[in-house]
């Protein structure tokens, strides 16, 4: 399921590790800091801004899609 962030809302998101910016992946379903690699995923259109919930962007697309 895509989810849908606005423009304004990606604007004033960050890493909660760097607090660098983060963008909308190519899927809209996560968003990325590439600074410290990790993914975001967005749950039922909220994203989860959890370094603990974070996935290694090497391991984004590997993920089960049971989750």
């Amino acid at each position: 399921m895509s989810a849908s962030i606005s423009r304004e809302l990606l604007q004033v998101l960050a890493c909660p590790k760097c607090k660098g910016p983060v963008e909308l992946s190519e899927d809209a379903e996560a968003l990325i800091c590439h600074t410290c690699r990790l993914v975001y995923e967005i749950r039922e259109g909220i994203p989860v801004m959890l370094i603990d919930e974070a996935i290694p962007v090497e391991q984004y697309g590997n993920q089960d899609s049971s989750r």
